[in-house]
């Protein structure tokens, strides 16, 4: 035992004879606790101040210690912080005497050696610090969080441990600070460690003077924005979509001159559009969609002129007017994506407005009032126009087929009327394909809107099938043959109209066609057999019309349920040229065919017998009362 050793064994033996009837106010620490110091002082090669025992018994007293006072029997040792004093040595086993340790913070010091496995069996410990020491050897096998399953942080930067990140931390379920670098780790990080739901991120990027790409989208991170982060001057995309981030939005836009690219989409930020973000003016992509914002766009926002994507969905904002008048000086504006906001506004109609560089403009789900406006009629580059789940009415304008590079428009779920521009059937990326879209810099998720169910996300433009989708209006009026020219449509949708006449034979022309609904309309006709032609088609709708004849067979055409055929009294299978007033439909597959034998035998004295056999082919037909899918 050395000299330190020996002093505070003096200690404790004093205390062994201090009088039975001692007040509880002179109670010094735990003799086990006071054991177990003497033991750690002894493996230190340099002394602690204020650790020999003379300038107090009570080791509660000394340097680094804290002790709780709940225990009359003698106060116990919570705390040893010995952050940054210099210290040299070892660390013994008998550390672990301090049973009761809660945090213990020796990081900054010249310590050496490897850890005792009883360490890390401490029952109450919740914060470890060995952080900037010269500790070596593995850290694996040591039952982490076996027994001190409360430990909270666990710093083990810049040292010299080896070997692979410990399997076992997937017990340390309170973890929410973890900290390996600057050591000799090597392997894979446990698939585990990423099922610490408590896991916070440190607040490090300061001295990751290279960085510029950080992306940790769709986690569980909590907690505000890290300052180092929101300072990084190399810093060029930061992508934090899907988390549960909190706390203003301060990026530090003089200090980040590279910046280019925010995605904050789907947090939990509060407050109104944050006004600091104008400051950021080589900014390209902005994404702040799916948060607790709300208000009016700020004025300064009309200095981002390098911005090019803008996504600001259901963010509770205001006054669409205001914002589209500021937008419009971002001249290389290229996407917009203002859904779910403006509730019960009316449609701007200022013919001054200007995009003339807007490819895509998502306006769905606001209860938008108005019409169509006709500054829409000079962004002659759209490709991309969804304006559905509104209230707007009127009809819609015929310049809209000029648009050489519109693939995908969506008027569904308004009060549209008049007939279906002929127009729209001359969209040329529609009958030659000639479609070029212009990604993003970083993973912009586009979000459809659908009322009664869940909204569908397209991670990028590309991923959009090239769609006509005019249901839910009451547009009259016919089918147009020329819709056999859209050759590159995938998806026609005229669902819930007031359309008649004939299903056109040239719709058979849309050779890459998957769904085709026509339901709910006042066709009549026949259904075109050559349809059967249109081998990519997976979904066909004719419910609910007024058509009759044969319902076509082969390709497609057998996978269809009776739900697509249904309400057309007319309708029968492909077998017979005459259809009944009283019909049957039969499931795919199975043979279109009913036959009724109708033996009848009277018997008689002469034992003569009469056979009457009648076939006939009939379908069934079913009382509907339509119902519109718009609010």
């Amino acid at each position: 035992m050395g000299y330190r050793g020996f002093c505070l064994y003096l200690v404790l033996l004093a205390l062994s004879l201090k009088p039975e009837n001692l007040k509880s106010e002179e109670l010094t620490c735990n003799p086990n606790d006071m054991r177990a110091l003497a033991g750690f002082s002894n493996c230190l090669e340099s002394a602690i101040a204020g650790w020999n025992g003379t300038v107090s018994p009570d080791c509660c007293t000394w340097t680094g210690i804290t002790c709780d006072n709940s225990t009359v029997s003698g106060r116990r040792v919570v705390g040893l912080e010995l952050g940054s004093k210099r210290l040299t040595g070892k660390i013994c086993e008998s550390l672990a005497g301090l049973n009761q340790l809660r945090v213990l913070n020796l990081s900054h010091n010249f310590l050496w050696g490897t850890l005792p496995a009883e360490l890390f069996r401490l029952q109450n410990i919740e914060i470890i610090d060995l952080s900037n020491n010269d500790f070596l050897g593995s850290i694996n096998n040591k039952g982490m969080c076996t027994i001190s399953t409360r430990i909270q942080v666990l710093n083990f930067s810049n040292n010299h441990f080896s070997g692979q990140v410990p399997k076992d931390l997937a017990n340390c379920t309170f973890l929410n600070h973890l900290s390996f670098d600057g050591n000799s780790l090597s392997g894979s990080l446990p698939e585990t460690l990423f099922q610490l739901k408590n896991l916070i991120l440190p607040d490090i990027f300061g001295s990751l003077a290279r960085l510029e790409h950080f992306s940790a989208m769709s986690n569980s991170f909590t907690g505000l924005l890290p300052n180092s982060l929101v300072n990084s001057p190399s810093l060029q995309m930061l992508n934090l979509n899907n988390n549960s981030v909190s706390g203003p939005i301060n990026l530090n836009c003089s200090a980040m001159k590279n910046f280019v690219s925010l995605d904050l989409g789907s947090n939990l930020f509060l407050g109104p559009i944050p006004e600091g973000l104008s400051s950021c003016r080589r900014l390209k992509t902005l994404n702040l969609a799916r948060n607790n914002l709300g208000g009016e766009l700020p004025n300064s926002y009309k200095n981002l002129k390098a911005l090019t994507h803008l996504s600001l969905s259901n963010t509770s904002l205001s006054n669409i007017l205001s914002t589209l008048k500021i937008l419009q000086y971002c001249r290389n504006l290229s996407m917009l994506v203002l859904t779910m906001n403006f509730h019960d506004e009316q449609m701007p109609n200022d013919e001054n407005l200007q995009f003339k560089n807007l490819e895509s403009l998502i306006l769905a789900n606001c209860k938008l009032r108005g019409s169509i406006p006709q500054w829409l009629s000079s962004c002659h580059k759209l490709q991309l126009l969804d304006l559905s789940w509104n209230h707007l009415g009127g009809n819609i304008p015929s310049w809209f087929g000029k648009f050489e590079s519109l693939f995908y428009l969506d008027f569904s779920n308004n009060s549209f009327k008049g007939e279906i521009p002929k127009s729209l059937t001359e969209l040329q990326s529609l009958i030659i394909g000639n479609i070029t879209i212009e990604e993003p810099v970083s993973s912009f998720q586009l979000y459809a809107a659908r009322q009664g169910g869940p909204s569908l996300s397209y991670r990028q433009i590309s991923g959009l099938r090239p769609t006509l989708d005019l249901s839910y209006n009451i547009l009259q009026g016919p089918i147009w043959p020329s819709f056999g020219n859209l050759k590159r449509l995938h998806v026609l949708n005229l669902k819930e109209n007031n359309l008649s006449g004939p299903i056109p034979n040239n719709l058979s022309g849309m050779t890459y066609l998957e769904k085709l609904d026509l339901s709910h309309n006042k066709l009549s006709g026949e259904i075109p057999r050559a349809l059967v032609n249109l081998s990519f088609l997976s979904t066909f709708d004719v419910s609910y019309n007024q058509l009759c004849g044969k319902i076509p067979e082969g390709s497609q055409f057998d996978t269809f349920p009776n739900t697509s055929f249904e309400g057309n009294n007319g309708l029968c299978s492909a077998e017979y040229c005459t259809c009944q007033s009283e019909q049957t439909l039969h499931s795919p597959g199975e043979k279109k065919m009913t036959t009724i034998g109708l033996p009848f035998g009277i018997g008689a004295a002469t034992g003569f017998v009469l056979t009457v056999i009648c076939c006939f082919m009939s379908g069934l037909s079913f009382p509907y009362s339509r119902t519109r899918g718009r609010t």
